[in-house]
């Protein structure tokens, strides 16, 4: 078992469980997936470019991205409908708990000026969604092997029913959230 699965199961569930006055163990809220993705729109111009998202995607995640198509035509972008714009990869499972324990510990403090993350990236359904600049955080990216900075987007399920309930299991998951409201 991952320790931060472990320390999910042994201190965060029960805590939560706790704090917030549930009835049913089921209701405690959990992590059911994470989803990184990288939308690339440069990629019409540049084939190369796609490939070289998807080859990141897979060292940081360890598993096979999915290479994302355009659902609408966008004549100002250039775009067109079913090119291919994008890489994702949703985790679950072991590497959910691995990757968010990279995450938290690792990736997230080599940010340069880290004050901690938004507190206000929710979604109103109890997902957290973050944004990174650029691959370089994780330390499994050689900074001689990319050929450009690229951002990505993390998005964290959960299955809370509302935000305080997310919010609070990730804040003892260790998340380091912002102390300003406006972040």
């Amino acid at each position: 078992m991952n320790r931060m699965h472990e320390l999910y199961t042994k201190e965060v569930a029960p805590a939560l469980f706790k704090s917030f006055g549930l009835k049913n163990v089921m209701q405690v809220p959990r992590i059911e997936k994470v989803v990184i993705n990288i939308g690339l729109g440069e990629a019409m111009d540049n084939p190369k470019a796609l490939d070289a998202a998807t080859g990141d995607l897979m060292i940081i995640t360890g598993q096979k991205p999915v290479q994302t198509k355009a659902r609408k035509a966008i004549a100002n972008f250039k775009l067109r409908e079913g090119r291919l714009i994008g890489a994702k990869v949703t985790l679950r499972g072991d590497r959910m708990w691995a990757f968010l324990d990279r995450l938290l510990n690792i990736a997230l403090p080599r940010v340069r000026d880290f004050r901690g993350v938004s507190a206000n990236s929710f979604d109103g359904r109890g997902n957290y969604t973050l944004g990174l600049k650029d691959q370089l955080v994780f330390p499994e990216i050689e900074y001689d092997k990319i050929d450009k900075l690229r951002g990505m987007e993390i998005t964290i399920v959960t299955s809370a029913k509302e935000d305080d309930q997310a919010r609070a299991l990730l804040q003892l998951l260790g998340m380091p959230f912002s102390s300003k409201k406006d972040a």
